[in-house]
C-alpha cells in the first residue's frame, strides 16, 4: 500500500449547485419551451406526447420499468372567441400582474406569447410570481 506522501493532494473548494433561482428559472423555461412544442403539434392537427419511465409490477410479483407515452396538457385554451394563454409553475398558474392569463384572437399568435414568457423569465420578471406559487404549496404541507 503506498505511503499518504507518495500520492498526489490538492486543495480543492467543491463546488456548489446552482443558485435555486436559477434553477427555477431553468425549469420554468424548459417548459415553455415544452409548450411551443404542443402548439407546433395542435398547429399540425396533432397530439405531443412524451416518453416517460414508469414502473409495473408484472406476473411474478417483481416491479419492471416500462416506456410510455404521456399527453402533455397544453397551457392555452379556445374561450371567448380567442385564446386564452396561463403560465404555470407546476400545476400552479403563475400570476401575471393584473391577471392569470394572456388573450390572443388566432391560435399561430400563442407562439409570440410563449416567446414573452420566456423572455420575461430569463430576466427574472416572473420570480416573484413562482415565489409565491412556492410559498403558499409551502403553506398547504405545514
Amino acid at each position: 500500500m503506498p505511503e499518504l506522501t507518495e500520492l498526489l493532494i490538492k486543495t480543492v473548494k467543491r463546488a456548489s449547485k446552482a443558485d435555486p433561482t436559477q434553477q427555477r428559472r431553468a425549469k420554468l423555461t424548459s417548459k415553455i419551451e415544452e409548450q411551443a412544442k404542443v402548439l407546433a403539434a395542435m398547429l399540425k392537427g396533432e397530439v405531443y406526447q412524451v416518453r416517460v419511465q414508469g414502473w409495473v409490477t408484472n406476473e411474478r410479483g417483481e416491479k419492471a420499468a416500462v416506456d410510455r407515452m404521456r399527453q402533455v396538457h397544453a397551457w392555452f385554451f379556445e374561450q371567448d372567441g380567442g385564446w386564452y394563454v396561463q403560465c404555470k409553475y407546476g400545476s400552479r398558474v403563475l400570476s401575471l400582474g393584473k391577471g392569470n392569463a394572456v388573450f390572443v384572437k388566432a391560435l399561430a399568435d400563442v407562439e409570440g406569447v410563449l416567446e414573452v414568457f420566456v423572455t420575461a423569465v430569463q430576466q427574472g420578471e416572473l420570480d416573484a410570481a413562482i415565489a409565491a406559487v412556492l410559498s403558499k404549496r409551502k403553506a398547504n404541507r405545514t
